[in-house]
């Protein structure tokens, strides 16, 4: 296992290289190009640069996430090819680089939703909530405004701003792809781009929808063991795998998360590690990482990690807002650090144990 922190770019983070390199363990950053759009091909030299910054600093590029899917992919418009043509052309100039995880998700419209981005808690730190009943009051085309206005003055990771300046076009765009249409369309995605994946050993790890269910009628089939066993049977590739995110299966209470990482072995490229409290059905908050902080039991999961030999990075996932640190929701530095030091508590711990 490879304890690593996600990072948004020098442009874009309040957090800086220097301070991710001091977490203890943390051995290196999950990051992307953040001013490339879905479609487009990103450049090698961009690529390399990315990668010098971060080597620079002592740390190693340990994946991508993500590179964004053209919409015209996930619905199927006789364009996709072009657009997945240029996908391929990343790849390669990944690869070429020596990078080799790419973490993605096939969610439509939006990449993952909350009713609110700073709930305060009892002890004072603000966390991501969910509550289904406030988003059913929502209009979908002011979704982003509304979550933009509560963002620190931040961008939102997976919410494009030219992409959701057109979320009504989008949605109608969307009105004749079912679950079953989706995933069809996810399967001649993914068998197009296998063959570049496994001449440079690029592993896909598609994520989990955030939350689990449908959201504004929108389809979902990345939510339980069955809908992820389907797509890792649909690609019998071993470059075809996932990031297993705990906090968006965590979503659904009766996702038994460390049955799914044992059942998915060799097939579990990255981790995402954070808790959630239930409250109600559809009613989350995040959590800190800690067990009893949460409904999760995060031993249990690294646990599980640990049994199926996990050697991929896994990052704390998420975090809440504490000590007054102003950052992007859900990613500053502080509880990050927590997260990322107890999960690495949990782990030697297993270690040890298994001696």
């Amino acid at each position: 296992m490879k304890m690593t922190l996600r990072w948004f770019g020098s442009k874009h983070d309040s957090i800086t290289l220097k301070q991710i390199r001091q977490i203890p363990g943390c051995v290196g950053v999950i990051t992307t190009l953040y001013d490339t759009k879905p479609g487009e091909v990103w450049p090698p030299e961009a690529i390399r640069a990315m990668k010098e910054e971060i080597e620079a600093a002592g740390l190693e590029l340990s994946g991508i996430e993500s590179v964004n899917i053209h919409d015209d992919i996930k619905i199927g418009l006789p364009t996709r090819d072009k657009y997945i043509n240029n996908y391929i052309q990343t790849l390669e100039n990944l690869g070429k680089e020596g990078i080799d995880l790419v973490c993605y998700n096939f969610m439509p419209v939006f990449d993952w939703t909350r009713s609110d981005l700073a709930k305060v808690r009892p002890d004072g730190a603000t966390v991501l909530s969910y509550d289904q009943a406030l988003i059913d009051q929502i209009d979908p085309a002011k979704m982003f405004d509304q979550m933009e206005s509560s963002s620190n003055g931040f961008a939102l990771p997976g919410w494009e701003p030219e992409r959701l300046a057109r979320v009504k076009e989008l949605f109608e765009m969307y009105e004749d792809v079912n679950e079953e249409k989706l995933f069809e369309n996810l399967v001649y995605f993914l068998k197009a781009i296998m063959p570049t994946c496994q001449k440079y050993g690029i592993k896909m790890a598609i994520h989990q929808d955030d939350p689990a269910w449908p959201v504004f009628g929108l389809p979902r089939i990345v939510n339980n063991k069955e809908s992820i066993q389907r797509i890792l049977d649909a690609v019998p590739v071993m470059n075809n795998g996932l990031t297993l995110c705990t906090g968006s299966l965590g979503s659904n209470p009766d996702n038994d998360i460390p049955d799914m990482i044992r059942s998915f072995k060799g097939r579990v490229h990255f981790g995402h590690v954070r808790n959630v409290i239930h409250l109600a059905p559809g009613k989350f908050d995040e959590a800190a990482h800690l067990s009893s902080d949460g409904s999760l039991d995060m031993y249990e999961i690294m646990k599980a990690f640990y049994e199926i030999g996990m050697e991929g990075p896994i990052r704390p996932d998420h975090g809440r807002a504490i000590w007054d640190e102003v950052s992007m929701p859900g990613y500053g530095l502080y509880d990050r650090a927590l997260g990322a030091t107890y999960l690495n508590g949990i782990w030697e711990a297993l270690e040890k144990s298994s001696k």
